[in-house]
């Protein structure tokens, strides 16, 4: 519940902002591609553009810290390959242990009380 509100006073602000500016560059611009020449040119409202060059950034910045991170990917689906291979060899251990003695697969100890740097305490006025 706590999020849902922290997004709708970030988002409503946010987009009531683009919404102005919207309303307010509603002019058509003129955008030419090739500054030096007679090139390719096309009149858009203002807000398109800037709009449009907000969503390229925000693309292009995506895509450069996920190309910046696949590093980090990699190293995580090795890693995992590596703890499911541990994992699997320690189970065929233990069965394989466990048909040599006979006995069932070890299972974990229970939790205890107390651990064992701090002793539990023994009464010790009724052991006399």
């Amino acid at each position: 519940m706590l999020r849902r509100i922290l997004t709708i006073l970030i988002v409503l602000p946010i987009s009531v902002g683009l919404v102005m500016l919207a309303v307010a560059n509603r002019q058509p611009v003129g955008l030419v591609v090739d500054p030096l020449g007679s090139g390719w040119s096309v009149e858009l409202p203002l807000f398109l553009i800037v709009f449009a060059a907000l969503i390229a950034g925000v693309v292009l910045g995506g895509a450069s810290v996920w190309l910046g991170q696949g590093r980090w990917r990699r190293a995580a689906r090795r890693n995992e390959r590596e703890a499911r291979r541990a994992k699997a060899q320690a189970e065929d251990l233990q069965a394989s242990l466990a048909a040599r003695t006979g006995t069932s697969p070890a299972r974990p100890a229970p939790a205890l009380a107390s651990s064992p740097a701090t002793p539990a305490l023994v009464d010790r006025s009724r052991a006399a």
